[in-house]
């Protein structure tokens, strides 16, 4: 196994040393020998003299600084795509060993004790949905991002025509074509993107998987079910997707309902062309004649409605498709989708047969055309081609991802307390404001109970209430004109007790979109617990929502299922990773005994981020290491910003990793039921693990609460630079935030750490923690939890990561140079700190270096370090101009600026993530 890496890893080297050296040839086209000149002495004075290097580029010209920061960040690209084409070939190498990973998961059931009845009652529910957000921290611009998508076809061109020198030779020169224009194309946004933006990127990415990977990921996934003689019904959603984008209102104000109509349009204007791709591509492959096979009667009465109702429809296809029943039926299909565009364009009302409202109507005709296939000789085609496009429409529906809503506690408060206000004027009841949390649960709870709206239609409201109460508005409008599935999901962050959702629900009702006394709701409504705190209180908040009978009326009308979302961001930022993960895992466990104690189903909404630090990791590890009981086949997970291009960039990539998340979560769902370890050794783990988390937190604390910290993270970071990059239309800060670090968003705390490499937020206070459990000790239980305990395996092995990434020689750079000297004292508090997590997470893992069971790994990144130098140091220098001149009351350099900003690009791209 290991020749196998090395010959993998040589290969790697091989192609990134090839893309490197077209980069090469592409500087001296574009710019002159004289650039190459000096990118091949700056790699080799980071090698043989980094302080001679960082004397030479501390000393060169904004010019000239942002040639040398834009040829390492296009290197940096050209690596990251060559590493995706290699782990596409590297997985395709698993897969013939081991095999797919459905497959392993289906004999790993088949092997288990479980009946045929429990396995398919278990998987009825069977449902993955990734959830696209509404904050990106891809750094990469989409036009870069289409042009890596080329360079990775045509590495994998070249493999295949190797050996043939003219072949070789045209993927040479499309490949040098494509490197001339990465250096002509400008990787800084002009402009911060828009809510719109952000939906039209996130739609690219949809239409693919719609194309590509979903279509081929269910099929794999309907033969795999099928072993264990469990049949999947062709209407059913085991993998469907979801955004934010558009729905997202905590924080954003640039999120208005328009925008949230708007793209709801947007999103199925693309799921009708996806469909009608699709429909085409059956139209002509369904060529049987009715000369040779025949039709099912329902299917001959439909397609002549058809006919009746589409006077319009070409003579032509009525003539040449006279024999041709499938095709012809087909052909009116094309041509209802195409109404149902126009119809949504002009705002028209439907009209039934004519055109489609919704994904239902759609599939309910290409199941008339299986049926009759099935019954006339065409089994292969409609199990085959067919039913592919029957699942992938289920799954994307006509709104392509169903859109979650999402805005703040306070908001709701503030439009419900107004309109309570307005009816208890004078009765010299206290104002709403003015009741404590359980008084307000009360009032809000005896409200669900009655009948009497609070308010006329629209409801007076002053200028902020009114804009919470038009987002339930715009919903109403979405789901008249979408269907069910546009909008599932109203979200209400930083949800600190069962009030807080009772206000939404309030505002919901005036809405009409849900009645607690009838029991009818067309929302899910589900709290987001993001700080410890309320991570703590899990059990008792749902506890206090499933036992008011109106708030459970609307549980049972929505499937008797109740979802909860973790936040991982900001329980770190607020309490470090160790709390965080530990606080996360125990009210997973709360949760699943509450929910399982009202007779209700829990599905968990994980809102992990890119970065260690704001709960990423491999989402295979992360669903496997779930508590025992709380996958019950559903689950959502946030995907962001550059893990969105990681993850589903490459078509190949995309299936692999979209068959990894739905087979971890079949595993978890059947074979993680009960307890995998004994409950008192389960015990002595959480107790052990209650003394990390608790030593873990005291430290990270001390850290952050020290009132000169704040100072310190902002002088040695270059966390400023944030809002000129146009990452995303969501601002960094909250409204109304204080200053400091309270104020500051997860996205751009991690964000700060990450390009400096200090990367506190993914390790900080774990060295601590163990330490601490060890000297209590613990230390053979430990060793027994690193063995035996998935969640703590996982938690260790995303820990390793981090602190591999974490470069404090390069960190010091960034102090030396930027932070004043009274502040210095916290760098010496850092690397105790590191050096002692590093020594822990070593005990436990083993080995006398971090990641050495992946030595392939370990030597990308060591690779990657010695580029991404250049960039820290350029980075450094330029700040320190860019800072010099804002004291002293300067316009900054533009082409300072300039360099700086693609220093934040290259620096993200060689660490392949930013926050």
């Amino acid at each position: 196994m290991t020749e196998v890496l090395v010959d993998r890893s040589a290969a790697l080297r091989a192609d990134i040393r090839e893309l490197g050296d077209l980069l090469g040839r592409a500087l001296v086209r574009q710019e002159g020998a004289d650039l190459l000149d000096l990118v091949e002495r700056v790699r080799a004075l980071v090698r043989s003299d980094r302080q001679a290097a960082s004397a030479l580029l501390g000393g060169v010209d904004a010019v000239t600084a942002t040639k040398l920061v834009r040829a390492f960040s296009i290197y940096f690209h050209l690596a990251n795509v060559a590493e995706q084409v290699h782990r596409v070939r590297e997985l395709g190498a698993a897969r013939a060993v081991d095999g797919p990973w459905l497959a392993q998961a289906v004999d790993r059931i088949a092997d288990a004790d479980v009946s045929h009845a429990d396995v398919a009652a278990e998987l009825r529910h069977l449902a993955v949905r990734p959830v696209f957000t509404a904050h990106p921290t891809e750094a990469a611009r989409r036009t870069l991002l289409t042009k890596m998508l080329r360079i990775a076809e045509l590495l994998e061109e070249r493999e295949r025509v190797r050996g043939d020198t003219v072949a070789e030779q045209r993927v040479r020169r499309r490949l040098e074509e494509l490197i001339d224009l990465l250096w002509q194309t400008d990787e800084l946004r002009v402009a911060r993107p828009d809510v719109i933006d952000e939906a039209r990127n996130a739609v690219w990415y949809l239409d693919a998987l719609h194309h590509d990977a979903v279509p081929e990921t269910l099929e794999a996934l309907v033969g795999e079910l099928g072993r264990l003689g469990i049949d999947l019904p062709v209407d059913a959603r085991p993998l469907s997707f979801g955004t934010w984008i558009g729905g997202d209102r905590d924080g954003n104000p640039t999120v208005t309902p328009q925008h949230t109509l708007r793209i709801l349009d947007l999103q199925r204007d693309h799921a009708l062309r996806d469909a009608l791709d699709m429909i085409d591509e059956l139209r002509d492959d369904l060529s049987s004649s009715s000369r040779i096979t025949g039709v099912t009667p329902e299917l001959e009465r439909s397609l002549a409605a058809d006919l009746e109702r589409l006077p319009e429809l070409d003579p032509r296809f009525r003539r040449l498709n006279a024999e041709e029943p499938y095709r012809l039926k087909l052909t009116c299909m094309h041509e209802k989708l195409g109404n149902t565009r126009r119809r949504l364009a002009e705002g028209t009302p439907h009209e039934p047969g004519r055109d489609y409202r919704g994904a239902t109507e759609l599939i309910e005709e290409l199941e008339l055309v299986r049926d009759s296939l099935l019954l006339h000789r065409g089994e292969l085609i409609a199990r085959g081609r067919l039913e592919r496009a029957l699942r992938t429409l289920a799954a994307f529906g006509l709104q392509l991802a169903t859109m979650d809503v999402r805005e703040h506690a306070d908001a709701h408060h503030h439009a419900v307390g107004q309109l309570v206000d307005r009816l208890r004027d004078g009765d010299g009841a206290p104002r709403y404001g003015e009741l404590d949390r359980a008084q307000r649960r009360a009032l809000l709870a005896a409200e669900l109970n009655s009948r009497r709206p609070l308010a006329p239609a629209p409801p007076p409201l002053d200028a902020a209430g009114a804009r919470t109460f038009e987002t339930f508005a715009a919903v109403t409008t979405a789901l008249r004109t979408h269907g069910p599935e546009a909008v599932e999901t109203y979200i209400v962050s930083m949800c600190r007790g069962a009030d807080d959702l009772f206000a939404a629900v309030v505002l919901a009702r005036e809405a009409g979109l849900a009645d607690p006394v009838q029991g009818r709701s067309s929302l899910n409504f589900v709290p987001l617990l993001e700080t410890v705190e309320e991570l703590r209180r899990a059990g008792e908040v749902l506890d206090d929502l499933l036992g008011e009978p109106a708030y459970r009326r609307l549980v049972a009308a929505r499937g008797d299922v109740q979802e909860v979302m973790l936040g991982y961001s900001d329980s770190n930022k607020d309490a470090g990773i160790t709390t965080s993960q530990w606080e996360i895992h125990r009210a997973q466990r709360r949760l699943r005994d509450v929910a399982h104690a009202h007779g209700v189903r829990l599905r968990l909404f994980h809102g992990r981020g890119g970065t260690i630090g704001r709960g990423g990791g491999p989402a295979h590890h992360a669903i496997l290491a779930q508590p025992w009981g709380t996958l019950e086949g559903e689950i959502k997970v946030t995907e962001q910003g550059e893990v969105i291009s990681d993850k589903y960039l490459l078509p190949a990539l995309a299936r692999e990793n979209l068959e990894l998340t739905v087979a971890a979560v079949i595993d978890a769902t059947v074979l993680h039921r009960s307890r995998r370890i004994n409950e008192a050794v389960l015990d002595s783990f959480s107790d052990a693990m209650d003394v990390v988390s608790a030593a873990a937190f005291e430290r990270y604390r001390a850290l952050v609460d020290d009132p000169a910290f704040a100072d310190y993270y902002f002088s040695s970071t270059p966390v400023e630079l944030l809002a000129d990059l146009h990452f995303g239309s969501r601002p960094a800060r909250r409204p109304d935030a204080a200053g400091g670090l309270e104020g500051l968003r997860a996205i751009p705390w991690v964000f700060g750490w990450t390009q400096s490499r200090q990367i506190v937020p993914g390790w900080f206070g774990v060295g601590t923690g163990l330490a601490a459990a060890r000297d209590a000790g613990l230390g053979d239980r430990l060793a027994e939890m690193a063995e035996d305990w998935p969640f703590f395996a996982n938690f260790l092995s995303n820990v390793a990561m981090t602190l591999v990434k974490t470069d404090l020689a390069i960190a010091g750079h960034y102090v030396r140079r930027l932070v004043p000297a009274h502040l210095r004292r916290f760098t010496d508090v850092i690397a105790a700190e590191y050096e002692l997590s590093v020594a822990e997470v070593l005990r436990l893992r083993g080995g006398d270096e971090l990641l050495a069971s992946d030595p392939v790994l370990r030597q990308t990144l060591r690779v990657r370090d010695a580029y991404l130098a250049p960039l820290h140091d350029l980075q450094v220098s330029l700040l320190e101009r860019w800072r010099a001149d804002r004291a002293d009351g300067l316009e900054a350099d533009r082409a300072v600026g300039r360099a700086l900003l693609l220093t934040v690009n290259g620096i993200a791209a060689g660490l392949r993530n930013t926050g």
